[in-house]
């Protein structure tokens, strides 16, 4: 017996492949970055709020009592707080960043005019997010939440630009006629290449958490409940997210299973969709969980309950979001709360 599972995981680990856009690849071990910002035990010197034990909404509460010249002054004394810090105003996290990016020198691009950079974690490989549009007066949000190999390098890289948050972000922008403010989140730590982190959890829970303040922290300030779209690991972290997370819909594509074994297992009220291209490597993968390896069942297949993305002229497992598809012009439809049209 001992040996038949010790076997099991090994198959488990072998075929449990859910890179994000690297494919076949050695992978490293990760350390998941979690807990409150950093710079924040300056911040609490200061007798402010505490980022770990407030909510979001608190803090959205903390900056509404401010005068904007104390915000700003903040910002400027404690810019990797106050550009992590879910709930405290947009343009003020934008203004942070900027100066987090510029003191770090590490990523001179994201600094580049326009660029709206809504979190800026240095810690571990670097965590960003990005916004294309307005978030306050966008009528319609979504986010992008990625899978491997994804950092504050590598989010916006030009290879395979439909394989990066960045430029999902941008197409899916386009596709709705800029009428949709989308939100490339890289915000947690992704597995690298295929191994033991890409076939477990763990790196999924930590940045579920991360996921789930950050929805909160838009709701805080006032942005619309967004349509949240989970590129393969990352779609790992949404289900696990699922029951708490603030959104209109989740969108699994490309997954390798939500560690449910239905929709409805999601717990969650909102939309729940899912794609899976019939050349889309995902789906040689087994959709197993086996001594804390593999994700489960396919959220793709009729039997798990989601509601079905055409994937027409998608190709491969980073093609979801190429202009001409029907699954580009679903999701549209999806981050405008629509239900796509049937092909």
């Amino acid at each position: 017996m001992r040996r038949f599972r010790r076997t099991l995981a090994a198959v488990a680990v072998a075929l449990t492949v859910v890179g994000g856009s690297a494919g076949w690849v050695s992978a490293d071990a990760q350390t998941a970055v979690v807990g409150p910002p950093p710079g924040t035990a300056a911040w609490q010197q200061e007798g402010l709020i505490d980022p770990a034990a407030s909510t979001p909404h608190q803090v959205a509460d903390f900056f509404r009592g401010l005068r904007p010249e104390r915000q700003r002054e903040l910002a400027r004394r404690h810019p990797l707080v106050v550009g992590n810090l879910d709930g405290a105003p947009v343009e003020l996290r934008y203004d942070a960043n900027r100066r987090s990016l510029a003191a770090d020198g590490r990523f001179g691009r994201l600094l580049a005019s326009g660029r709206q950079i809504l979190a800026f974690d240095p810690r571990g490989r670097g965590q960003a997010a990005e916004v294309y549009g307005d978030l306050k007066r966008a009528p319609h949000v979504a986010v992008v939440v990625p899978g491997s190999d994804m950092d504050a390098a590598t989010y916006d890289r030009k290879k395979d630009p439909y394989g990066t948050p960045a430029g999902m972000a941008k197409s899916l922008r386009a596709a709705t006629n800029d009428r949709t403010a989308v939100v490339a989140w890289t915000g947690y730590t992704t597995p690298v290449g295929v191994g033991i982190d890409a076939a477990s959890g763990s790196l999924a829970a930590a940045g579920a958490e991360r996921l789930v303040r950050f929805a909160a922290g838009l709701d805080a300030v006032g942005v619309n409940d967004p349509a949240v779209f989970c590129h393969s690991y990352g779609s790992v972290l949404c289900g696990l997210a699922a029951p708490r997370l603030d959104a209109s819909d989740i969108v699994a594509l490309a997954s390798p299973g939500m560690h449910a074994d239905s929709a409805d297992r999601l717990r969650t009220g909102a939309r729940v969709w899912a794609a899976k291209d019939p050349s889309d490597w995902i789906g040689n993968v087994p959709n197993v969980r086996v001594l804390g390896l593999g994700h489960g069942a396919d959220p793709a297949a009729p039997e798990f309950g989601a509601r079905t993305v055409p994937t027409g002229a998608a190709h491969g497992h980073t093609g979801y979001f190429a202009p001409g598809t029907e699954s580009l012009r679903a999701f549209a439809a999806i981050a405008e709360h629509h239900t796509p049209a049937p092909r």
